[in-house]
């Protein structure tokens, strides 16, 4: 079976950085698991695997703009360090949830200087090219259920 919209597909893959810097992979482990065409892995990574079948390896280079979008300079912002009551000791590399206008919203925090703590709304892949290793481990038919629901069940998806 080819993947098209609507199938289960199990990958094996490597994520590099254009440095060659491994980012994430499944080796060792279990393969990822997705239903496709419901949005469940990034565009870039989803628009190549049409059409491939289980047992295809294939390179795929993902733009910024087909992954975690490209760097937005204003997610960027400096707010006061009273933001944080309740943390002793705020520095850079802390990872916060705040709450965006479009939701919950993941941030960290790049620098902390006097009472102004500078903070940084961008996925941490955004504006990088993302470069997969990827090997088709399984493709077939969603259920049902996964169709209703946007996403796999059973192994390597959502249990209820």
């Amino acid at each position: 079976m080819q993947i098209a919209e609507r199938a289960v597909v199990s990958i094996h893959y490597k994520l590099t950085d254009d440095a060659g810097e491994v980012l994430d992979s499944s080796e060792g482990g279990e393969p990822l698991t997705y239903l496709q065409g419901a949005g469940n892995i990034i565009p870039g990574l989803e628009k190549a695997l049409v059409g491939k079948q289980t047992g295809d390896r294939l390179d795929v280079r993902v733009e910024p703009s087909e992954g975690y979008g490209d760097h937005d300079q204003s997610l960027i912002q400096q707010v006061p360090r009273r933001a944080f009551q309740g943390v002793k000791d705020v520095k850079a590399g802390m990872r916060f949830q705040t709450q965006g206008p479009n939701g919950p919203t993941s941030v960290v925090i790049t620098r902390v200087a006097g009472d102004m703590v500078t903070i940084d709304g961008n996925h941490p892949l955004a504006g990088q090219h993302l470069n997969f290793a990827v090997e088709i481990a399984d493709v077939r038919e969603a259920s049902a259920e996964e169709l209703e629901h946007g996403h796999v069940h059973g192994p390597g998806g959502h249990h209820h």
